[in-house]
């Protein structure tokens, strides 16, 4: 373990991946489609092969998070054939907080993290999600904001104590379709 300082930190945003739209079901229980679960697996596979695997996972409890967190996780085992290897399990905490979380909140949640926790995947909803990489990068993020299985890499250029507004670059993004 480093004391954080002069390591290397990665915050990957996701924005879940496609839901269904039922009426009858609350929100929040909302399941993943067919194509969404593909999606989650297709994330994955991307983050094993640009070497992204997180050390810790920030998940929010609803369902299509869930399931997306799952379909991530089984893509980045190699399941899929484009996947690779997962190394080590992260470490993962599902936050109620994220489920209708503003960027300020979901900052916090990212602020509160130990200081040797390399690379972080925040797995979230829209607007908070978007307007969270807004904030850390407003000049490369994207107007449109995150569709469903985006994922934008962050380099926060500070330690997770006193990540700020405009201090985590865009390093990357995809949008990943299985």
């Amino acid at each position: 373990m480093t004391d954080g300082r002069n390591q290397q930190r990665t915050l990957v945003l996701l924005r879940h991946a496609k839901a269904e739209q039922y009426r009858d079901v609350p929100d929040a229980e909302r399941p993943l489609t067919a194509r969404g679960h593909a999606d989650a697996a297709a994330a994955g596979a991307w983050l094993a092969r640009h070497a992204l695997l997180p050390d810790l996972v920030l998940c929010s409890t609803a369902r299509r998070t869930r399931q997306t967190w799952h379909g991530v996780a089984l893509g980045m085992t190699g399941s899929p054939p484009e996947g690779g290897p997962a190394g080590s399990a992260p470490m993962v905490r599902y936050e109620a907080a994220v489920y209708e979380a503003q960027p300020d909140d979901l900052l916090e949640l990212v602020r509160g993290v130990a200081p040797d926790t390399g690379t972080i995947l925040l797995i979230a909803h829209n607007p908070g999600v978007s307007l969270l990489s807004g904030l850390l990068d407003p000049q490369r993020a994207d107007p449109d904001g995150l569709r469903t299985s985006d994922l934008v890499v962050h380099r926060p250029t500070t330690r997770w104590g006193a990540l700020a507004p405009a201090a985590a670059p865009i390093t990357a993004r995809h949008t990943a379709r299985g």
